[in-house]
């Protein structure tokens, strides 16, 4: 019988989690590895070459322990490295490799929800300037406009565990404002980065009800399944054990502490050097 190989996830620090967390909902049957690049964080204002390098680099990794499929659970990873890493690294390889990302999966059901066609987008600056969103969008449906906000404050606010405090309210609050004032049309808010999710009750206090606010874990928890259905050349190559691992290039004991915020359990993790 061929060798079976778990899935990557790869965050460039603790938000990837909340999407790893949704696809173990939905597909707890197969192996994971996870690897945040938490030594690096943020990719949020790096350049597009350095994100790729750094992506690419944590993706090889990811190889090297025997993944033959890795999601990018990161919106700047996905925005600013993905393409370049199908384009230009995988076809070099000599067996069948794949990388995801979550921007697609996000963009390519967006028309199903909005019914103004004003969509706006929370995200990081690196995000947001690859205008990633955008132009996912208008492939699929070119009706669409779309608004987008930067949000700098958000990250940090979630990683030092101060998003539920009221402090964190002033920066949410002058983002939503300045996204809704592009708009009055907009019924649809994708939050384009995964650390959001843990904002999403405070988020809800200053927007109307009748905005309807996306959240990415499901989303690409589902689109994977559909994925692994349709690539059954991957798929058969997936060990299915039900295990999973952590990784992290930083500290072990502040993953460990910082990641069950996000991942909503206990975890622990080993430390690997990013070459």
């Amino acid at each position: 019988m061929s060798e079976k190989f778990p899935i990557g996830i790869f965050d460039s620090g603790y938000g990837g989690l909340t999407v790893f967390k949704e696809i173990l909902k939905k597909l707890p049957q197969y192996d994971y590895i996870y690897l945040g690049d938490n030594a690096r964080v943020p990719y949020g204002n790096r350049s597009f070459e350095t994100v790729y390098q750094y992506t690419w680099q944590c993706v090889q990794q990811l190889f090297d322990k025997g993944c033959r499929l890795v999601v990018l659970a990161c919106n700047t990873a996905s925005a600013k490295a993905l393409r370049s890493i199908q384009q230009k690294n995988l076809p070099q390889l000599s067996d069948t490799r794949r990388v995801l990302g979550v921007i697609r999966p996000t963009t390519e059901i967006v028309g199903d929800l909005t019914q103004s066609r004003s969509v706006g987008i929370l995200a990081t600056n690196g995000t947001v300037s690859s205008r990633s969103y955008p132009i996912e969008i208008s492939h699929f449906y070119p009706d669409i406009q779309v608004f987008q906000e930067a949000c700098p404050m958000w990250v940090p606010l979630v990683e030092n565990n101060e998003h539920q405090k009221p402090g964190a309210d002033y920066f949410i609050k002058q983002h939503m404002d300045n996204l809704l004032n592009q708009s009055g049309d907009i019924d649809t808010v994708i939050l384009g980065c995964t650390h959001y999710p843990l904002l999403i009750n405070k988020i809800m206090q200053y927007i109307p009800d009748s905005i309807r606010l996306i959240s990415q874990g499901e989303i690409v928890a589902e689109k994977l399944a559909d994925y692994l259905v349709r690539h059954p050349e991957i798929e058969g190559l997936c060990s299915k054990n039900g295990n999973y691992s952590f990784y992290t290039t930083e500290s072990v004991e502040e993953f460990d502490k910082k990641g069950a915020i996000f991942f909503g359990s206990q975890i622990s993790c080993e430390h690997l050097e990013v070459q």
